[in-house]
Order: C-alpha cells, then sequence, then structure tokens
C-alpha cells in the first residue's frame, strides 16, 4: 500500500566528483523506508536518483518513479519500482511530482535539480502551496546557493510578503526530522484560483 507521506527527491542524474553525495543518498533511501515515508523520483537508474530509489526499495520502502517519454533511455528508467508514470514531457513530469508529494529535498545535482528546487520554492513564494521544502547541503555543496539566498534578501528582491520557507539540513540523517517537524507546524495553504494548472 502507498504511504500516506511522501518526499519528493531531487538530485542528480550523475554521481558527483565526492563520494559523500552518494553516501547521503543511500542514507536518504534507507531513512525514508524505515519511517515509511514514501519516494517520489525522476524515475532513473542512474547517479543519485538511481542510489536513492534502490536504497528504499532494497529496504522495503514505496518507490514512484515519474519519467518524461524521451529521457526512459537517457537516464535509463527504473522499471522495478511501485508506480512508474511516463509523461509526455517535462512540464507534465513535474506537476505529477507535486502532485504526489507531502514535501521535497534536494540533494546535490545539477541545473535540473537547480531548476526544480527553485521552481517550488517559487510556488511556495506565491503561496501556491506549504509543503516542506528541505535543502540537503552535503558537505557545503550548496553553500553557493544559500549565499545567493541571503543576496538576495539583502538586495530586497526576496523581501517581506515574497519569503518562503526552506529549511537547511546537513546530513542525510537530519532530513526525515526536519519534514516531520514541518509537517506538524505548518498549516496547508488553499489557494481560491490555484496558479498550478496554468503554469
Amino acid at each position: 500500500m502507498s504511504p500516506a507521506r511522501k518526499l519528493c527527491v531531487y538530485c542528480g542524474s550523475g554521481s558527483g566528483r565526492n563520494p559523500a553525495y552518494v553516501t547521503a543518498a543511500r542514507r536518504l533511501g534507507e531513512a525514508m523506508a524505515a519511517a515509511d515515508i514514501g519516494l517520489v523520483y525522476g524515475g532513473g537508474s542512474l547517479g543519485l536518483m538511481g542510489e536513492v530509489a534502490k536504497s528504499v526499495l532494497a529496504e522495503g520502502g514505496h518507490v514512484t518513479g515519474i519519467i518524461p517519454e524521451f529521457l526512459a533511455g537517457k537516464e535509463r528508467m527504473l522499471t522495478d519500482v511501485n508506480e512508474l508514470v511516463v509523461t509526455n514531457d517535462m512540464h507534465e513530469r513535474k506537476m505529477a511530482m507535486f502532485a504526489r508529494a507531502t514535501g521535497f529535498v534536494a540533494l546535490p545535482g545539477g541545473l535540473g535539480t537547480l531548476e526544480e528546487l527553485a521552481e517550488m520554492s517559487t510556488w511556495a513564494q506565491l503561496d501556491q502551496h506549504a509543503k516542506p521544502i528541505i535543502l540537503c547541503n552535503i558537505e557545503g555543496y550548496w553553500d553557493p546557493l544559500v549565499k545567493l539566498l541571503d543576496h538576495m534578501r539583502a538586495e530586497k528582491f526576496i523581501r517581506e510578503g515574497l519569503e518562503f520557507r526552506m529549511d537547511v539540513v546537513k546530513t542525510a540523517e537530519d532530513v526525515i526530522p526536519a519534514f516531520e517537524y514541518r509537517l506538524r507546524t505548518t498549516r496547508p495553504k488553499v489557494p481560491a484560483e490555484p496558479l498550478l494548472g496554468k503554469l
């Protein structure tokens, strides 16, 4: 049975230079399965994406893979997941991931990971959701982004009324406690006229 809580994990389709990234992906998957938190992810078998998914599955957890048709071969779609959704394009993929997720976490990754994290953060700014957003800053990988966000606040581009909550944690083991805390303390937002369907 599909668990009630699901984390959408954004991360690289490559493994990165630092072996700590792969270790973190595996530990996050183990922790999610142990806490009965399902994984929603990009559907591939390569890189950190594949490590998280295989780790959740190895521990008996639930995995939903969502991948656009044109990436099924390139990212070597992982077929032995609990639920596999093949979409027509990237926009449909992102909407399907959003709809199934209770919260979002970003491990190290490239432009795709950054773009997905930025989009969820923008939607939170616009009061389109109040789902937890967690940045897993393994060995300082995301330090430049954290510094940039601070700069945006200082320069008043992230200003009062446009704030959003993003929890920054240092280890994979910190993700689940941060996620569960935000679920307990954040009231859901229900927009009167949802923007998401128009994007």
